[in-house]
């Protein structure tokens, strides 16, 4: 925003010289022309001074503060447990979202009338979940007024709906939102969650392509792109030593919310009252024990159980809203949004999406790869977010500094919106500032998201 005294400065620059000039040429007073040039040469400088500042543009322009920038004041997840034996193998999606909404409202302190809408990321709740998860807000704590919708683009759901609640504020369309995703692999994941392909689909060729398991779609991308075994495992191997190490020194407390749930033991069958508060997936591992796990979806095949996403249950949550509005409430601001990207890639390289949209997501920032101090890559697989980071040529100390979905879980819905908070609070812990979030999509898609920690 310009200041009075900047337009008086512009007027100096652009419309002064020109009497001076005139000034010159009828009475040639040299002392009046050495003054002006005095004057000039201090309004310009004030001028560059501001034009700076209003076209900032690279890591410099993202670090800067203003009014309308849309930041996140709290984000927080739930742990994250191994499907159908952890500690929410008995816990619906519904309540799990319960839980990380009231711990949100907790932490944040917001008025919950004060929160507009809504979005919520699911892959495999009949329905979207549209009807629970207005039902989990409600039951959360939030008033009739909080409009909720559920938003599924697959693997990346939950980052999809943050960046439609980020884009929902910059336009004006509400001013507080929530992004959240969640999933229950435990009671959802299976063959009914996959619709039947009609004949018109089965008949076109890249249609069908949809419908082809990621695994066996990734094997097979991981044999064209001459993606190794060994080289997966040892990628997996470092997710599973980050992450143990990460837990062992606490650094993923900040950013989990506990959650007393009800357990069935599966040897006993009697019903508890459990305290979950740690992913339960993480352990430990050796690039000896992952190469002896055969291989899963072809008999000579390099991925496994070992070097693959685990399936898993969590829900996380990110209180959204612009600078003005965080600064009003008292809120304290943990990051900011700065943009996104969406992309299309060939269904059988799905996995190919992280290398695709990265790069459109950091044009839109102005950024360059270089500028980015760490990278949330969502592991589906060892074998695509390797090829994804040695394509794009990122180093890999950049890379899920804490571990990734291998070592501790990939909850469909859940884990674009997971991944702001540990980004945040990594950014935060190391004092560093750029932060991107991306993920490959399921039927050909890659996301990514540009955050900026405070």
């Amino acid at each position: 925003m310009l200041l009075f005294c900047d337009l008086i400065a512009i007027y100096s620059v652009r419309v002064v010289p020109l009497f001076v000039d005139i000034s010159y040429h009828l009475h040639s007073p040299r002392k009046m022309a050495s003054q002006t040039t005095g004057k000039n040469e201090h309004t310009r400088a004030r001028l560059e001074q501001v034009a700076h500042h209003m076209n900032a543009s690279g890591r410099p322009g993202l670090i800067e503060k203003h009014p309308d920038d849309v930041v996140v004041t709290t984000a927080l997840r739930t742990p994250i447990t191994k499907g159908g034996k952890g500690g929410f193998k008995d816990t619906a999606a519904a309540d799990l979202l319960t839980g990380a909404f009231k711990s949100l409202l907790e932490r944040s302190g917001i008025d919950p009338s004060l929160v507009e809408d809504i979005s919520v990321g699911n892959v495999l709740a009949p329905g979207g979940g549209a009807t629970e998860f207005r039902a989990a807000a409600l039951a959360a704590g939030f008033p009739d007024s909080t409009a909720v919708r559920s938003t599924n683009r697959q693997c990346s759901s939950g980052l999809q709906a943050c960046v439609d609640i980020a884009n929902a504020i910059k336009s004006g369309t509400i001013e507080i939102g929530i992004g959240a995703g969640v999933e229950s692999m435990s009671t959802q994941y299976g063959p009914q969650a996959v619709t039947e392909f009609s004949e018109n689909l089965e008949n076109h060729k890249q249609a069908a392509e949809c419908k082809v398991p990621m695994g066996v779609l990734s094997e097979q991308m991981a044999k064209d792109r001459h993606v190794d075994r060994k080289s997966q495992d040892k990628f997996a191997y470092e997710s599973y030593r980050k992450a143990a190490e990460a837990q062992k020194k606490g650094l993923f407390d900040e950013e989990i919310a506990p959650l007393k749930v009800k357990y069935t033991d599966p040897k006993t069958d009697k019903e508890t009252e459990i305290t979950v508060s740690r992913d339960d997936g993480v352990r430990e591992v050796t690039e000896e024990s992952l190469g002896k796990i055969k291989a899963a979806f072809a008999k000579d095949g390099t991925i496994h159980a070992g070097n693959a996403s685990q399936i898993s249950d969590g829900a996380a949550a990110v209180l959204l809203m612009k600078r003005s509005t965080a600064e009003k409430l008292g809120q304290k601001i943990i990051g900011k949004y700065v943009a996104a990207s969406v992309v299309g890639v060939p269904p059988l390289l799905m996995g190919i999406g992280p290398w695709k949209a990265i790069p459109v997501a950091l044009q839109k920032a102005g950024l360059n790869t270089e500028d980015v101090d760490i990278y949330e890559i969502n592991e589906a697989f060892a074998s695509q977010c390797l090829w994804c980071a040695n394509e794009l040529g990122l180093p890999m100390e950049k890379i899920n500094p804490k571990g990734g979905a291998i070592a501790f879980g990939h909850p469909l819905g859940c884990t674009g919106a997971r991944q702001v908070s540990t980004l945040l609070y990594e950014l935060k812990r190391t004092g560093k500032k750029v932060g991107v979030t991306s993920m490959c999509v399921g039927t050909g898609m890659g996301m990514a998201a540009v955050w900026t920690a405070e």
